[in-house]
């Protein structure tokens, strides 16, 4: 269980999913269609939504790419988090907004499975969260051209190195989007 003392909650991480960092992401719509199907399930259970959207010099602020894609829509009430760096803790206020929720376990879903994703995973973990990643709502670009392996093979790897991750007091590990149990 989570490091984090009076943290019994779980949150659902929506991370990145916008229209510029999905546009040619592998599986793009059934990933997207996994993560709305989650979104519901986390708001019917009463269960904390996190969105987290990303900015630097290619993706520009309030740029059309940098929107979320329409298909997933934040309600006003659910917290957004801005940030710059792969880590979603990194210079934000992500911790905050989940201290003040009571949340001490992540399930972590978006965007791109090889840089955000793997950066908060581990951000996540190394400050004391139990975090669970859904294996089928994770999604990256082709960036074959630069030296990485092909986009399934990293989503495939990320799945199986997070699978079999553990550190002292917490919790780490995969599962499907119709596995997700928030209640822990």
């Amino acid at each position: 269980m989570t490091t984090l003392t009076n943290r019994p909650r779980t949150a659902l991480l929506v991370i990145d999913v916008q229209v510029g960092v999905v546009a040619a992401a592998a599986r793009r719509d059934d990933v997207i269609a996994n993560i709305g199907t989650l979104v519901e399930k986390a708001r019917s259970e009463q269960v904390p939504v996190v969105w987290v959207q990303h900015s630097d010099d290619g993706l520009a602020h309030g740029s059309d790419e940098w929107r979320y894609v329409p298909e997933l829509t934040r309600r006003d009430d659910e917290p957004l988090v801005q940030k710059n760096y792969g880590d979603s803790f990194e210079a934000t206020d992500l911790e905050t907004v989940l201290a003040e929720r009571g949340v001490g376990r992540l399930v972590v879903t978006g965007a791109q499975s090889d840089a955000c994703i793997r950066s908060t995973l581990h951000g996540g973990i190394v400050r004391g969260y139990d975090v669970t990643l859904v294996s089928d709502a994770h999604t990256t670009e082709d960036l074959s051209a630069y030296g990485a392996p092909a986009p399934e093979q990293v989503i495939a790897h990320t799945n199986l190195y997070w699978q079999f991750h553990s550190a002292p007091g917490r919790t780490a590990g995969t599962v499907e989007t119709g596995k997700v149990d928030f209640s822990g």
